[in-house]
């Protein structure tokens, strides 16, 4: 789902500068609309940063973005890393480093070998040496920026008992308690038993159903998720307002929150489709647009 188009780079450049980003300052506020959909980025702001690296929570954290989406793995000794695919090639340079461990799958790797890993320099120069976060240091980043996480499960099959882990971890980071879990955390994923597995552990937690379910199905979703996030080219308004007639566990209407929008007419459309929120890699340009 990761865009890059030659505006990016542009908008990158201007916001870029020795290494660091920097909001511009001319850039202005936008202005706040109750109808204007939450705009998340996309594991991190990922149009101008590496994807999932602290850089790309501090990206949009330049932008004034508050919600960061993230993914999340398990390696081979336990600890929870925060990156996309189930192995490393794409976005490390782990076939320089470990030639010899095809085919890199993450949860084949220590998280002492994964932290040796290079998961910038695929990006830009500027971003070399930025390293694949534990999910501990990323809610670290979160608590920092004072930003709000929706956490993805990725391939939760490869990982028995990950919720669990997940939930271990989150409480150990200060994020279970009332205040993050009530505004500013959810757990999604494209799994259902996984995201019902973790509304059975804790189920004060908002969960996410990745993914678009018949609307004769949607009932049965509600008993255990608040949202479901579909992607934008399966959706229109009639199948967002069937989504929002439910009540989830939580006795509140079901949300809709779509991906991945990186252009301003798209965001344009899913606003006026009524989704409540719009995942996104270049979060200024979604807000700019639905504002």
């Amino acid at each position: 789902m990761f865009v890059r188009t030659a505006t990016a780079s542009t908008t990158a450049a201007a916001l870029i500068g020795a290494g660091a980003l920097l909001l511009p300052a001319d850039r202005p506020e936008a202005p706040e609309r109750q109808d204007a959909p939450v705009v998340v980025a996309h594991r991190g702001a990922s149009g101008y940063a590496p994807e999932n690296t602290l850089a790309a929570a501090d990206a949009a954290d330049a932008l004034g973005i508050e919600w960061v989406e993230n993914d999340v793995h398990r390696t081979r000794d336990g600890e929870l890393v925060v990156l996309h695919d189930t192995d490393l090639k794409r976005t490390t340079d782990v076939e320089q480093v470990f030639p010899d461990r095809a085919p890199w799958a993450v949860k084949d790797f220590t998280a002492a070998e994964v932290a040796k890993l290079d998961a910038g320099s695929w990006f830009g120069a500027q971003f070399t040496g930025a390293r694949v976060p534990t999910l501990t240091q990323f809610l670290h980043r979160m608590e920092r920026n004072r930003q709000k996480l929706l956490l993805e499960i990725k391939s939760p099959a490869t990982y028995p008992g990950i919720e669990r882990d997940i939930i271990r971890v989150l409480g150990r980071s200060g994020w279970l308690d009332r205040s993050h879990v009530r505004s500013r955390l959810v757990i999604q994923s494209f799994g259902a038993d996984s995201v019902k597995k973790v509304h059975s552990l804790r189920p004060d937690i908002t969960t996410g159903f990745l993914g678009t379910p018949a609307v004769a199905d949607l009932p049965s979703y509600a008993a255990f998720t608040d949202q479901i996030n579909p992607s934008y080219a399966t959706i229109g308004a009639d199948y967002v307002a069937a989504v929002q007639r439910l009540k989830g566990p939580h006795g509140k209407r079901l949300r809709v929150n779509t991906w991945t929008v990186n252009k301003a007419a798209d965001a344009v459309k899913a606003r006026d489709h009524g989704v409540d929120g719009i995942i996104t890699n270049f979060p200024d340009v979604v807000r700019d647009a639905t504002s």
